[in-house]
């Protein structure tokens, strides 16, 4: 063997070394990208299969309430027009605005948010939007479950304008001790409880990551035939 040909090889070995870490990454991304699809799509079912059932007396909730979130719940109580938070940076049909939290207190004494849906943000920064005024009187809402956690954090202020913060500070300091759920309200007894823009389901599709798993396998391919056709041309 050649001086020359010796002092290749460790280059070439450099090369497919490089080449192969290059196929374990997309080999890992390709994994990755399919378990995001797996999961989104088992998602998607459960979400379909759960609005599609009749509404439930949420009295008869009990248990995991995961189980039974997205499903459709009916109770009656009050809604505490002291206790109102706007959360912002939500939008509808491109214009900017607000979703409306308020709180209520069922029949059976649990205190929870109502989400009331969507308003149009004010004129200006400083205008407040036009929110429906709640009955005083006791009602009834169905609405669907919701978990706490599906609220996104860091985007609340409170109405009116006493600077609270975030829904857990509100409660903090208002001396709540809320139900690990809230409710996207849908219809009420009264009319002016049905929202003009209820909040919105999530958008039920499986996503790209199938397509995106086969891509990173076809880039794998592309580096296992690049690397035979480098050591072909040497």
């Amino acid at each position: 063997m050649s001086s020359e040909s010796k002092s290749k090889e460790p280059w070439a070995l450099f090369k497919s070394l490089i080449a192969l870490a290059l196929i374990v990454l997309c080999l890992w991304a390709a994994q990755w990208q399919y378990h995001r699809g797996v999961d989104r799509h088992a998602r998607n079912t459960v979400i379909e299969e759960r609005i599609a059932k009749a509404p439930l007396a949420l009295e008869n909730v009990d248990g995991v309430v995961a189980d039974f979130e997205w499903q459709s719940v009916f109770t009656e109580g009050t809604f505490d027009v002291e206790k109102q938070i706007l959360l912002r940076n939500r939008y509808s049909e491109g214009k900017y605005g607000y979703e409306v939290l308020t709180l209520f207190t069922s029949t059976d004494n649990r205190s929870f948010w109502v989400d009331r849906g969507w308003v149009e943000a004010g004129a200006t920064a400083t205008t407040a939007p036009v929110v429906t005024p709640v009955p005083t009187s006791q009602v009834s809402i169905t609405g669907r479950l919701r978990l706490d956690s599906s609220l996104p954090r860091g985007s609340f202020f409170a109405l009116p304008g006493k600077g609270e913060g975030l829904v857990s500070e509100l409660n903090a300091q208002s001396q709540l001790n809320t139900e690990k759920f809230y409710i996207d309200l849908l219809t009420g007894s009264e009319k002016a409880l049905t929202p003009e823009v209820p909040a919105q389901l999530p958008e039920l599709s499986d996503g790209p990551h199938m397509a995106y798993a086969l891509q990173w396998i076809f880039f794998g391919g592309l580096v296992i035939y690049g690397r035979i056709l480098i050591r072909r041309t040497r």
